[in-house]
């Protein structure tokens, strides 16, 4: 998996099939959807065509997509990998998440809620159930690999410690005011690889991009904060997912180069301690990014 990832969270269709076209011209051969994303049609419209136009064999990509909520139910599970396989256009997954630990109640409307807008979960089904599905998945080459996604360490132990095939992602958030160093050092310690959303802070003002230090290092290397960000990510073991909209922001996040000690560790030294989307907290679907 390339540790540079394209994150599909942007909800304007063109904005879409525009950014997506931008950031594999830019070098991006790692892409991240979703189900919940409501945009799979328009990804896999993007790759199709760009894929082709570039020479670039599909083999070259890395695509993943992933499972939501209203389908944890094990009979629910290769319906909905296949109905996101059709959208994106695509004969395999390179990955396949399940996108959030919480079921909630089976059906087509993805936020389900009672008459006082609380999100009604799904008891009838365990996090392992679902696993249980997604490991046939990978039996019957549907997809190369499994994992999950908005866990913490509580809920990504017991997976683990069950799993037939084991989670080889864990996509979280992550970004120097939420290092998940615990996480990280486990994940370092199995072999899984940890994938930092939000590297650049969900576009929240103020915020990473506008941190001191990130400012001061980024000025002194001559570079943008952002390249600071993601290349602090990299070099610290993680894969990232960035969502820039444009072709020359895609340029600036795939240019990155490795910090000197000094910048790396200035930055591990940050104080601030921030999360930004409290799903892994709460359960409730997380909203959508600026993104950057």
């Amino acid at each position: 998996m390339p540790a540079l990832g394209f994150g599909t969270l942007i909800p304007d269709p063109a904005v879409t099939v525009t950014a997506t076209r931008d950031a594999l011209n830019a070098g991006f051969r790692h892409f991240d959807c979703a189900e919940r994303y409501r945009n799979e049609r328009e990804v896999g419209e993007a790759l199709e065509a760009g894929l082709a136009a570039e020479g670039i064999e599909r083999e070259d990509a890395f695509i993943t997509t992933k499972l939501w909520n209203t389908n944890h139910r094990p009979e629910r599970v290769e319906p909905a990998f296949d109905a996101s396989l059709q959208r994106l256009r695509l004969q395999y997954l390179d990955l396949y998440l399940i996108h959030t630990p919480y079921a909630f109640q089976p059906g087509n409307d993805q936020d389900p809620r009672d008459q006082n807008g609380n999100v009604l979960y799904d008891k009838g089904v365990t996090l392992l159930d679902t696993w249980r599905a997604m490991e046939s998945l990978v039996d019957r080459g549907r997809c190369r690999a499994i994992g999950l996604s908005d866990v913490g360490l509580n809920e990504l132990l017991p997976i683990y410690e069950s799993a037939r095939i084991k989670p080889a992602v864990v996509q979280v958030e992550s970004h120097p005011y939420l290092p998940e160093t615990e996480l990280l050092e486990f994940c370092k310690d199995k072999g899984i690889v940890l994938l930092a959303f939000a590297p650049l802070g969900h576009g929240m003002k103020p915020g990473l991009l506008e941190d001191p230090v990130v400012s001061a290092i980024a000025v002194r290397l001559e570079k943008t904060p952002a390249q600071v960000l993601l290349a602090w990510a990299v070099q610290r073991g993680t894969a990232l997912l960035t969502t820039p909209k444009t072709a020359a922001r895609a340029r600036e996040n795939f240019d990155i180069t490795a910090l000197p000690e000094d910048a790396f560790n200035e930055i591990n030294r940050i104080q601030t301690r921030q999360r930004l989307n409290e799903v892994v907290k709460t359960g409730v679907p997380g909203f959508i990014a600026q993104g950057r």
